[in-house]
């Protein structure tokens, strides 16, 4: 059983708004893969979930510990829970050993594009 501080938990409260937040860029490693668009358009199809054609992309709060790793990734919640799970796989592949360590643990934004142009 892991006893968790007052300052830890707080750490790990994601952000109420995300506006504010330093962008994490993770660069083309980030880039959605062809399987998204599909995985979304299946979803959709199955009624699973409603999202429109040309969805604004997804935004996901990231918190980076000071060694680099992805200690958490929390979707902005769109009523699609398999499509939010999906994009934060993305990203937690796209930042795994590419994220610059922060000096303490830092929460960042970034977006996960549900539809290719």
């Amino acid at each position: 059983m892991a006893i968790l501080l007052a300052g830890q938990a707080l750490a790990l409260a994601p952000p109420t708004h995300s506006d504010a937040l330093p962008r994490l860029s993770l660069g083309p490693a980030a880039t959605a893969p062809v399987q998204l668009k599909e995985f979304v358009q299946r979803e959709v199809q199955a009624g699973r979930c409603v999202l429109a054609d040309g969805a604004p992309p997804l935004d996901l709060a990231v918190l980076v510990a000071p060694n680099g790793r992805v200690r958490r990734i929390v979707p902005r919640a769109i009523g699609c829970p398999s499509v939010e799970q999906f994009a934060a796989g993305i990203v937690l592949r796209a930042a795994r050993d590419s994220v610059r360590p922060p000096t303490s643990d830092t929460w960042y934004v970034t977006s996960v594009a549900l539809s290719q142009p």
